[in-house]
């Protein structure tokens, strides 16, 4: 796999795997399975961005937030994976202080457009600091652009890159983890 994709791939899982850090440093220890919607969700207004579009700042203070984003033109050959990039930090901005914040968004990492995906996926990523409750789960995997189960998918990115096979094979089968309560959001 070449480097940039590596590269790419690699953050992708970091970020997918931040879903249940962002809540607090200290979270226990992930476990596998027993994925559902957050408890909040029938409250939830989805605010849905297109692909490369940077939320706005205002979401800060929204409870619960709940984002869906396009991210299927992570792409080299036309900036689609610099724009991903650039979008990045005011997506954490909006998310960090959220007491209940539920993700859902739907990867694709290729090289040009039209070209079947180096990855895929559809993820779903929610804590809720006033419980003590975070989960992710990646669905419809896919690899050069063909469904694929994830334990298929991270024997194919095993050489390459193991992390990134671990951790898609684990928030396939669901991942949930118990948090600290947060204060200032208890009672929401």
């Amino acid at each position: 796999m070449p480097t940039f994709r590596r590269s790419v791939a690699t953050g992708l899982a970091t970020l997918m795997l931040t879903a249940l850090g962002t809540a607090s440093a200290a979270a226990s220890e992930p476990g596998a399975g027993e994925y559902t919607d957050p408890e909040f969700g029938a409250d939830c207004t989805f605010h849905r961005f297109g692909e490369g579009e940077t939320p706005p700042l205002d979401l800060i203070g929204t409870e619960p937030l709940c984002v869906e984003y396009a991210k299927r033109d992570i792409t080299v050959s036309n900036g689609g994976a610099a724009r991903f990039v650039l979008a990045e930090p005011a997506r954490f901005a909006v998310a960090l202080p959220a007491c209940q914040y539920w993700q859902k968004d739907h990867w694709s990492v290729q090289t040009r457009p039209g070209d079947p995906a180096v990855v895929g996926w559809d993820g779903s990523y929610w804590f809720d600091k006033s419980s003590g409750t975070a989960a992710l789960r990646a669905t419809r995997i896919t690899i050069a652009g063909q469904p694929a189960d994830a334990s298929d998918a991270a024997e194919v990115l095993r050489p390459h890159d193991p992390q990134l096979a671990d951790a898609l094979e684990r928030a396939a089968g669901g991942v949930t983890a118990q948090l600290p309560v947060s204060l200032p959001c208890f009672g929401i």
